[in-house]
């Protein structure tokens, strides 16, 4: 199965502010740049995805990613993550009202596509599926097979929301890059240990940080 990948990407300067104690104000949006670009290349990359739609408003990173080959699907409700993404599977059900799509966060600096391959291939054997977050707290990808809605509940405890609403919690070992979102200074340095894309690395290059 082929899927559809629906990345919502606030705008970069109100990005990553929980990364206040590792990153100053003034390379926190290029750090949040690095961690969606990396993220969309590797997405790009498996077999598993046909293509990407970002979710944003933020000129800058619309172009960077539109770059790699991701779609722009411009922020229009402006409400929030779970907002931008129903928005996102909306404009990709339009067009092909038969998508497989799947959510994925936009902070995923070591995703491996062949992990998030094996992911994908696991949720395309329920309706409606989802992979909690290194912490087991959040949801890092929700996925819909094709005639079933997301029902997106991003935010604090989706883990325990999506399992509520009725997805399928998928159980997977060996797919670390694929859950280890980055929101603080620790989750940084535990994508740093597992190894991040070319330009994580080269931003996190201009931090004093001390990898795992």
């Amino acid at each position: 199965m082929q899927w559809t990948l629906v990345i919502p990407l606030k705008p970069l300067a109100r990005a990553k502010s929980r990364l206040a104690d590792t990153a100053a104000d003034g390379l926190r949006p290029a750090l949040a740049l690095a961690f969606a670009q990396d993220t969309v290349a590797a997405a790009l990359a498996s077999a598993a995805v046909r293509d990407v739609a970002v979710v944003t408003d933020d000129v800058l990173a619309g172009r960077e990613l539109a770059a790699l080959g991701a779609r722009i699907v411009p922020d229009e409700p402006g409400d929030g993550l779970n907002a931008a993404v129903a928005h996102g599977e909306a404009v990709v059900r339009a067009a092909r009202p038969d998508s497989a799509v799947a959510a994925l966060n936009a902070d995923l600096p070591a995703l491996r596509p062949t992990e998030l391959t094996r992911v994908l291939d696991s949720a395309a054997q329920f309706p409606r599926a989802f992979l909690p977050d290194a912490a087991a707290i959040g949801t890092t990808l929700l996925a819909a097979t094709p005639g079933r809605q997301l029902h997106p509940a991003f935010g604090l405890d989706s883990r325990a929301r999506h399992r509520a609403s009725g997805g399928m919690e998928l159980r997977l070992t060996g797919v670390d890059s694929v859950r280890q979102d980055v929101d603080t200074g620790d989750d940084l340095r535990a994508a740093l240990a597992l190894g991040v894309g070319p330009r994580t690395t080269a931003a996190a290059a201009r931090l004093l940080i001390k990898e795992q």
